[in-house]
């Protein structure tokens, strides 16, 4: 259902359609910037009508969502990239806040929805138990030893990385006035958070 159109390839399933639709933002956005990319355009890229799209994702937002998605993985390697250079369980959370902070806005894909003031939407596509396992991931991906920072199984790293998640989706949300300096950010979450893996 709803194949029509797709410049003489209909997706075999509703999967795949969604995928082209995807990809179809991707190239919009990457050719014309986000400002100057919107349904009509995508629908276009993907040799569907308004309608069609509409099938699939029931507005922007959701497709930026989806798109932000799919830009999640590049944006973990990065982090993972910037973490591997401590090797503190309380350094690895402080920087994983601030690098986040610093980082999200301009990430090409993971940051549309910052951008386009779909901040709501941000925050409920990241805190969602993929993106908790996910940041979790790149935690224990570091030189790190949790359990002997306390973090003594899966399930608590995956806490860890939750609220630290929750801590640089809060800081981007509603950003603090004046906006805080990356020193004066580190200090705030190395006092809050740095006693809980000390133990």
């Amino acid at each position: 259902m709803g194949y029509h159109g797709w410049q003489g390839d209909p997706p075999g399933a509703e999967d795949e359609a969604r995928r082209r639709i995807v990809q179809a933002a991707i190239a919009c956005i990457d050719r014309a910037g986000l400002a100057k990319t919107n349904l009509s355009h995508i629908a276009a890229e993907a040799g569907v009508t308004r309608q069609t799209v509409y099938r699939y994702f029931p507005s922007l937002a959701e497709i930026l969502r989806a798109v932000a998605h799919a830009g999640a993985e590049e944006f973990a390697e990065r982090m993972r990239r910037h973490l591997s250079a401590f090797d503190s369980p309380v350094e690895v959370a402080v920087e994983s806040v601030v690098f986040a902070v610093r980082s999200l806005p301009d990430e090409p894909y993971l940051g549309l929805l910052l951008r386009a003031g779909e901040a709501d939407y941000f925050t409920a596509g990241t805190a969602t138990p993929p993106s908790f396992s996910l940041g979790a991931r790149i935690l224990r991906d570091t030189e790190v030893d949790w359990f002997a920072a306390g973090v003594r199984t899966d399930a608590e790293l995956e806490e860890l990385a939750e609220i630290l998640m929750r801590l640089f989706m809060s800081f981007l949300q509603y950003p603090s006035t004046p906006p805080a300096t990356d020193d004066e950010l580190r200090e705030m979450v190395r006092r809050w958070i740095g006693p809980a893996l000390r133990g």
